[in-house]
This record gives C-alpha cells, structure tokens and sequence, in this order.
C-alpha cells in the first residue's frame, strides 16, 4: 500500500510521539549508526579520487532518495504507522518553529560548546548517544542561524530557481556545473564561504553542529530536511515530465569525469539499483 510522507507541521502530538520513539528504538538496536556510518562512507567531495555518488554528483538525489527510504523501512519496522516526515525550510524558518519543538526535535544548542540540551535526542536522556562524529564529543550539536555570524535559511525564491531549470544536470557533473536543476537544489555556488551555499546546502549549514560534516545524519532533522529535498525534486518531476535523470550515459572514457559520474541506468553504490529505477516514487510513497 501507498503510503504518505507529511509536512511535519501537520503532524498530530501522537504522531511525533510515534514518529520519535521509532527513531531512538532503531538507535537502540544499533541500525541507525549503520546509516551515520554509511553517509560518511560516501561523503566524497569533488577533490578526491573515485566515484561520486552521493554528493556533488547527478547521483545526489537518488541517493538520498534511496537513502530515505532505507531509513523509513526501518522506522516501520518498528512501527508502521510511521513515515519520514518532511521539514519545510521555505516557510517554517525560525529557530523556535517546527521541528525545533519540545516534544520533537528540541531546539539549538548552548552556547558554550553548541549541546542540545532540549527535546528528547538531548544528552541527559542517555537516549541519543553520537557514536560516529566529527569530534568526541557524545551529545548531539547544532548552531541553529549560525549565532556568531547570523544567515538566513533559503526563500521559497530560491527553490523555484531551482524548479524552473528543465535540464536535470549538465557537465562537469558536480560541483561547478553552472546550469542543472541537481546543482541548483544541491547549492553549490560560485564564491566561498557562505555566498556560496545555496538551497540544501544552506540549510546544512543554518542547522549547524553536526549537520555541517559528513556526520550530518547524527541529527534527526537530516532526514525531514531531505525529504523536503526529495519533494522539490518529485515536484521538479512533475513540473518537467518529458525530462530525466543525467548522463543517459557514462561520461567518455579518458575524460574527467570518466569513472566517476553514476549514468542513469549504472548501478548506485552502496546499492545494487540505478538512478533510472528510483526515478518514480509513486508505487511506494507520496506527498501529502
């Protein structure tokens, strides 16, 4: 049965009761830093020798696609009521706004060292332990605005500037690729520093703490965050349907990119499935 991912805002008291519970039960059994594990594994940035497949790459968005959905079945495992709910960035912009609630995510972390001291993934509760990150600390960390040097999650603007691009992704294939909606949404910008970020890459970075490494899915909002990332592309999809995944085809042997840029029907490590087969959702889950 078709089953139905919802704005987070929408959720019911008992539905981000069971949506929380789920996620500290498959951390718990020790599944979930199988996914943190995972996410770091294939943080390959374009600098590094190898195949991109889940960041600066076409792959970007069928990984986390497929990403997600490993996650969701887990989480129905535990409870079948319960999918990945997703984050609207556009419009619920403020650090006390959902998530950011009490009985949810809980909010940002104290200045002194960025801890979570609030909701249930906070320290205290012995609940969400960091096993895999990027220091050695154990509590989960976010910065949410950046206090020190404030920015701005993306407008609903930015999104449609991304949406209104009608070619998937254009060469090189990662980072630099200056037309594309894939690049668009992922944000790389020309420049350095925070006039760089853009759409999912920002909110990476508005979040802050763990979220800003490849250690990002030690937060639970990686999750809802992508899922919103999932739906522009879905509504992408939607908007250009004679439009498909690219590179149809492997990039020339010899070439840059040679090896390193997953095609549309090549198959997607860590999975044995191609771009091609996660590219229509609608038999296993939709937006509500």
């Amino acid at each position: 049965m078709v089953y139905a991912r919802r704005d987070v805002s929408t959720l019911t008291a008992s539905e981000r009761r069971r949506f929380v519970s789920a996620l500290i039960e498959v951390k718990r059994r020790g599944e979930y830093d199988d996914f943190v594990r995972t996410h770091i594994q294939y943080f390959l940035p374009d600098g590094e020798n190898g195949r991109r497949t889940a960041h600066m790459a076409p792959s970007f968005l069928p990984w986390h696609r497929k990403f997600l959905l490993d996650l969701e079945q887990a989480l129905r495992r535990v409870d079948e009521s319960v999918t990945v709910p997703y984050w609207d960035w556009t419009r619920d912009r403020a650090p006390t706004a959902v998530p950011w609630t009490e009985d949810l995510l809980g909010g940002t972390g104290r200045r002194t060292d960025r801890q979570v001291m609030t909701g249930p993934f906070a320290f205290r509760h012995g609940q969400w332990i960091i096993k895999e990150g990027i220091t050695d600390a154990e509590y989960l960390m976010r910065d949410l605005g950046r206090s020190r040097d404030p920015i701005a999650l993306p407008t609903a603007g930015d999104v449609e500037e991304a949406l209104a691009d009608p070619v998937y992704d254009t060469a090189p294939w990662n980072s630099t690729s200056v037309k594309g909606f894939r690049n668009k949404l992922e944000g790389w910008g020309p420049g350095q520093g925070a006039v760089s970020w853009r759409n999912h890459n920002l909110v990476h970075r508005w979040v802050g703490g763990h979220m800003v490494s490849g250690a990002s899915v030690n937060d639970p909002v990686f999750w809802m965050h992508h899922a919103f990332v999932d739906l522009v592309w879905s509504r992408w999809q939607q908007r250009h349907r004679n439009t498909r995944y690219l590179p149809e085809k492997p990039p020339d042997p010899g070439g840059a990119q040679s090896g390193r840029v997953v095609a549309r029907h090549e198959r997607m490590p860590p999975w044995d499935v191609t771009p091609a087969e996660l590219e229509d959702h609608s038999s296993v889950y939709r937006y509500a």
